[in-house]
């Protein structure tokens, strides 16, 4: 009797958890000190037609802090895109346009717009603040053999969101994303996602995006190769001097 008891608060405990609560754990889950990839990622249009990128991302703190360089095609080989995130002001966006010997800031009233035409925007590259969101928990599903949560994401109004909520899926075992559903200011379905992972010394890393605009018909298609954890990357890397500094390999 007292190991049914025990089994009986113990399912009790898991399904009262709260929709904050399991952002946090999603939030606070073990994640490696750094993290090193090259990156394909392929646009789609509505008509078919696709343009192919390659990148060299390097990042830290779980992906708080990013530098990404773009290695193909030609016209676009050299730009640069750095990222700090910070807990009590805005995040640190810029990018380097060598084409024009520049480096343009992006303001947080611009989280809104296309990284680099795809279907991702800035907001999309950024980890989301708890604090500036709240979070409904709606009932469990599986999805592809995978027990998920559901929870409803809903940027508080002060928060300069371009989306007015996120239906979110994660997958219990691991915390990580399975898919999403973002909503844009009006509450119209705006971009589906799907998310893939590997598990990787221990870790559990993203290694495939694929989001649709469901409004424009475009998609955009990302994944990840040559995946290594723990390098010892300096943070000093993430400076703006450094983007102008395409990696040797």
């Amino acid at each position: 009797m007292k190991i049914f008891s025990i089994l009986i608060l113990t399912t009790s405990l898991i399904l009262s958890q709260t929709g904050i609560e399991i952002a946090r754990m999603v939030d606070t889950r073990k994640t490696p000190k750094d993290m090193s990839n090259v990156t394909k990622m392929v646009l789609t249009n509505s008509k078919g037609k696709s343009r192919v990128n390659k990148m060299a991302s390097k990042s830290m703190e779980g992906n708080k802090k990013q530098i990404i360089w773009f290695l193909e095609p030609k016209d676009d080989k050299g730009v640069a895109f750095l990222k700090i995130e910070h807990e009590n002001k805005d995040d640190e966006m810029r990018m380097w346009l060598p084409a024009f010997n520049k480096v343009r800031r992006i303001s947080s009233k611009k989280k809104g717009d296309a990284f680099m035409g795809s279907d991702l925007s800035y907001e999309d590259l950024s980890n989301r603040d708890t604090n500036e969101n709240t979070y409904n928990r709606l009932d469990d599903v599986m999805v592809d053999e995978k027990l998920c949560y559901v929870l409803e994401v809903v940027p508080h109004p002060k928060v300069r969101s371009s989306y007015s909520k996120h239906i979110t899926w994660i997958d219990k075992e691991s915390l990580m994303l399975v898919k999403e559903e973002s909503f844009d200011r009006r509450g119209a379905i705006k971009k589906k996602k799907e998310f893939s992972h590997i598990e990787l010394k221990g870790y559990f890393v993203m290694n495939y995006v694929f989001v649709k605009d469901v409004q424009k018909n475009h998609t955009t298609e990302v994944s990840f190769d040559k995946l290594q954890i723990d390098t010892g990357i300096s943070s000093n890397l993430f400076q703006e001097k450094n983007l102008k500094r395409l990696p040797k390999n």
